[in-house]
């Protein structure tokens, strides 16, 4: 079997020098049908590895409910990339940012008051346990057993984060034990203060940035003075977040600094080769002082689109790959235009009563309370002698329609940093409260999500609350083809279109306002007019031959009944 291990100077390969060119491909944010495509391509840029996270969220998205199925397919996907002549890296965290919600940690983990990414014994017991799993499906794939695995990543940036060097031993050890022989990583960016906290001796350092890789390097190397040096997170793009622009790389400057990195003799891993898509509710959020959730595409401005296609940027880095490696005369085809159509959407009533019943307690319980995974909670109160008042809320986590009877008074936005309304006098007090993607980065990961604390009327506490979970999926799935008129508020739509084969689709949501979309019951994600994303990506193996349905839980209002699918991606207006 084939050996791969860390000499002076290079990774080597059976003993030979041997320089990785690895791209990202999150699995879990691609259609497995898609996989295959994907791979493909990043041999074709001339890549000779695939990198990727393992999400723990996504495989225990409750405890003790492990799924390596379907899109949790881990192993299906490493063994995509060995019957392509790939080599693999695997990141399992188990924390991993990646603009993923709650940073790859299940909310079950992370509900209570351990110490999070810490030697503390019941999140090392935990840890533990889901590291196992993992390494069950890694370890028989490694490339001294004959499969593609040649790396291993312990936890993810953890300089920037902490310094338990116990929390680390721990999880080497058990990475060990676990029958993981291949080379040990680590990734922090390149200042001296996380590299030195982020590892550990017997791991190998690897760096994370985007420019300035000459520099970066040199810093990566006094801390390390032999081996190889690897920029495990090369980053050619960025991350978008509602409210903001759109985030591009010019293609130049990321293939010079891409050369310059490849001249230096690095590694490297592309992060991303090819973004992906938050869909459903999978997104993450970056809060700073300034709650900011992330989009549903994760395009990434990588080389290869959202929705896998080729850009600028892929020629150009397969250009300066072919300086340092062999690249395959076979190249990919351009990106065709999607078909452009519009289906007409029908009034499917209100939705927001179509719920789990009702927990009452004397004040609002949170989504974690409430064991609640899906994007919305309604709130309702009896108001006292039926007054109106200023309402002060402590934290709203994250957004809040308010209304009084029925009758829509205003919202509330964490972004905003909103705590106060004046509401009408009324009998019953709602507010729909919805969840816009777990924070995945630093100290907030795992915070609560709903009304934070004691809402108060006029300085007098509301009590007697109702919390009402709602599945937006399981609603999505039960809206019927009743054509009601359309009520203010909350309302579902459905419509349908004819395909004669499966493709790709862009839904445009310009004329819609906020909420979810779902083709065929699957689970786009969101919509937002706060932007700068308009359309969402419909993969190819969502859609059928013939008849295809489309449902659709707006939050506020519909501009246009109108399912419209245009040619291309419109993910909005870029920076300068």
């Amino acid at each position: 079997m084939t050996s791969f291990s860390i000499g002076q100077t290079d990774f080597l390969r059976d003993g030979r020098p041997h320089r990785v060119i690895s791209g990202a491909i999150h699995y879990f944010r691609v259609h497995p049908e898609q996989w295959q495509d994907r791979i493909d391509k990043a041999r074709m840029m001339g890549l000779n590895t695939i990198e990727t996270y393992v999400a723990w969220n996504a495989h225990e998205p409750r405890r003790g409910e492990w799924d390596a199925t379907g899109w949790n397919d881990l192993g299906r996907f490493l063994d995509l990339v060995a019957d392509a002549g790939m080599d693999a890296i695997v990141r399992p965290g188990p924390y991993i940012c990646a603009e993923w919600h709650n940073g790859g940690l299940p909310v079950w983990l992370t509900g209570d008051d351990r110490a999070l990414r810490s030697s503390e014994p019941s999140f090392l017991a935990d840890v533990s346990g889901y590291l196992r799993r993992v390494y069950d499906i890694v370890a028989p794939r490694q490339i001294d057993r004959g499969g593609p695995v040649v790396l291993v990543q312990i936890e993810n940036e953890y300089g920037a984060y902490g310094a338990d060097k116990a929390y680390l031993e721990e999880l080497v050890r058990v990475t060990r034990d676990a029958g993981i022989t291949v080379p040990l990583t680590t990734v922090d960016q390149p200042t001296d203060q996380m590299l030195a906290d982020g590892s550990l001796p017997t791991l190998h350092k690897t760096g994370s940035f985007g420019s300035r890789s000459a520099e970066r390097l040199a810093t990566l190397r006094r801390h390390q003075p032999t081996g190889p040096l690897m920029c495990s997170e090369f980053w050619d793009g960025w991350f978008d977040w509602w409210g903001g622009v759109h985030h591009t790389t010019e293609v130049d400057a990321a293939a010079s600094d891409l050369d310059e990195l490849l001249a230096a003799g690095a590694s490297v891993n592309i992060y991303m080769f090819h973004g992906g898509t938050n869909f459903g509710l999978t997104n993450g959020a970056n809060d700073k002082g300034r709650y900011l959730p992330i989009t549903t595409s994760y395009d990434y401005d990588a080389p290869l689109d959202e929705a896998g296609n080729p850009t600028a940027k892929f020629f150009a880095f397969r250009d300066v790959i072919a300086k340092y490696a062999p690249v395959p005369e076979e190249q990919p085809a351009l990106r065709t235009e999607a078909p452009s159509f519009a289906a007409p959407l029908s009034p499917a009533g209100a939705w927001v009563d179509a719920a789990a019943p009702a927990s009452s307690s004397p004040h609002p319980l949170t989504f974690d309370d409430l064991e609640h995974r899906s994007a919305l909670v309604r709130y309702d109160v009896d108001l006292p002698d039926a007054t109106g008042g200023l309402l002060v809320i402590e934290e709203v986590r994250d957004l809040a329609w308010v209304s009084v009877d029925g009758t829509p008074v205003g919202t509330l936005s964490r972004t905003r940093h909103d705590r106060v309304i004046e509401i009408p006098a009324g009998r019953t007090l709602s507010i729909l409260v919805e969840d816009q993607g777990r924070v995945n980065y630093d100290r907030r990961l795992g915070e609560e999500k709903g009304l934070i604390g004691v809402p108060t009327l006029d300085g007098a506490p509301l009590t007697g609350w109702r919390s009402t979970p709602l599945d937006v999926a399981a609603i999505a799935a039960s809206v019927g083809e009743r054509i009601d008129a359309a009520a203010p508020g909350p309302s579902a739509w459905v419509g349908a279109f004819t395909l004669e084969t499966p493709q790709d689709l862009f839904l445009d949501t310009a004329d819609w306002s906020k909420g979810y979309a779902f083709v065929n019951g699957f689970f786009l994600g969101r919509y937002w007019r706060n932007g700068p994303q308009r359309t969402m990506y419909v993969p190819a193996p969502a859609t059928h031959a013939g008849e295809n349905r489309i449902v659709v839980l707006e939050l506020e209002r519909l501009l246009a009944p109108i399912a419209a699918f245009v040619g291309g991606p419109s993910l909005g207006d870029t920076a300068e």
